[in-house]
């Protein structure tokens, strides 16, 4: 069995939960247009973001926002029925990069980053994927677990959560998170190391 989905199902009672509120309604906010050069070392890819309606739906928001790069309007009541998304959230990121190619035609892949702290390589090949994705105006679907800070030093903490990367600077040394459980901060920085480690022990989607 496939490691990313074996310590999925091991903890789907309780840690691929996306955090443990309720959500107002979904905010939707158009940014720039795909895989837009912004200076040197920097790229976005275009995208819409739209928060996640309720506590388990971070598997189909983060799908969503993705998909909206490809200029693709996905409900994520349908992204969530592909998905499999329960109560207990989505199993693991092999779902997210299925249901991403179903609508892509291919265009995603899995990469785990099995070790509890992420290794220099895994960081370096996290920085490598991302920028090849965005630069191809294909945002990136991360698992994440626990917390992690970001460049302003402000924690976001969660027990099991997906979130996208959208853009990069400082040549992939720092990424934009779009966060679908936080409306009121929808995106923030956060240094790449610091993301694979909160990746560690699942997987991500590029």
């Amino acid at each position: 069995m496939n490691s990313i989905f074996r310590k999925s199902m091991l903890s789907v009672a309780g840690l691929v939960m996306c955090g443990g509120t309720v959500l107002g309604p979904a905010v939707a906010a158009q940014a720039a247009p795909s895989a837009a050069l912004k200076g040197k070392g920097e790229r976005s890819a275009g995208y819409e973001y739209e928060a996640q309606p309720n506590f388990f739906y971070c598997g189909p928001a983060s799908t969503r926002i993705a998909l909206s790069a490809e200029g693709k309007e996905v409900s994520q009541d349908e992204l969530a029925a592909k998905l499999g998304t329960t109560e207990n959230g989505t199993d693991s990121a092999l779902d997210i990069t299925r249901v991403l190619n179903e609508y892509t035609g291919g265009k995603y892949k899995t990469t785990e980053i099995r070790d509890d702290v992420a290794t220099k390589e895994q960081v370096e090949r996290l920085r490598a994927d991302v920028k090849a994705a965005v630069d191809q105006g294909r945002p990136v679907v991360a698992n994440i677990l626990g917390g992690a800070l970001d460049i302003d030093g402000v924690e976001h903490s969660y027990p099991g959560h997906y979130l996208t990367v959208v853009e990069y600077k400082d040549d992939g040394n720092t990424v934009l998170i779009a966060d679908p459980a936080s409306p009121n901060e929808p995106t923030y920085w956060m240094d790449v190391t610091e993301l694979a480690n909160w990746i560690a022990g699942r997987g991500y989607s590029s």
